[in-house]
């Protein structure tokens, strides 16, 4: 059965073009010209992915965000903001409220196609190992989640891979370069400031435990278990 994606966009030349290009791939697509009828569609279809506007009639996209992250049916799909608003804070502040990536427009319908996909692949359950346990952390692959300590923390998609990723190269630095490529799947460098972003909000989950991930002033990230 074709993956579904949930466009929520008030433009219809815009919302048009994604349809084609993403039927073209063989994905299922749902449409939404505001914020409310979005967030209804999000809640009753759960899609696999969502590609969200800002500027939206009704709830602009920033309260779709929020909205959607705060609802446990809707909280972990994929999320791809998709807005004329290509400043750094806007970028920035969707990144906040829990999107996984962001693209201005004009933007290429190649790039728009290739970066869903980037995020459905991430989103589905990996072929390695069910479990992985490293300190007080334990990985399940399968559902995404994180229990520290007996506690469980809930991760974006994102969030879970980054956080795999580094723990699973243990004590080895990791550039912000070769974290796009691997957790993202840009094949070139694009923003990095998109990485810390994302690991400014998983340190913020990991609460004490944020410890674990170092920074490399001038380097990148890497998992260390501390005193270790």
């Amino acid at each position: 059965m074709s993956e579904t994606i949930l466009v929520i966009e008030d433009e219809e030349d815009v919302s048009d073009l994604i349809r084609y290009h993403l039927k073209k791939a063989k994905l299922r697509v749902i449409v939404a010209a505001d914020g409310v009828e979005g967030l209804s569609l999000a809640v009753a279809e759960c899609p696999d992915a969502i590609i969200l506007d800002i500027m939206l009639p009704r709830l602009n996209g920033f309260e779709v965000a929020k909205k959607l992250k705060a609802n446990e049916r809707t909280a972990d799909i994929p999320l791809l903001i998709l807005s004329a608003k290509g400043e750094s804070e806007s970028r920035i502040k969707g990144l906040e409220l829990g999107a996984d990536d962001y693209l201005p427009k004009p933007f290429s319908p190649r790039e728009l196609l290739l970066r869903i996909q980037s995020l459905l692949k991430r989103a589905r359950p990996a072929v390695d190992p069910e479990l992985a346990a490293s300190g007080p952390f334990i990985l399940d692959r399968t559902t995404l989640k994180v229990m520290l300590d007996g506690q469980r923390i809930d991760l974006t998609s994102t969030e879970f891979r980054l956080l795999s990723l580094l723990i699973g190269k243990a004590g080895a630095i990791q550039t912000r370069d070769e974290l796009l490529h691997e957790v993202w799947g840009y094949r070139s460098t694009v923003d990095t400031r998109t990485v810390d972003t994302h690991m400014r909000r998983l340190r913020e989950k990991l609460g004490l435990y944020s410890a674990y991930l170092e920074t490399i002033r001038g380097e990148g990230y890497r998992f260390m278990i501390p005193n270790a």
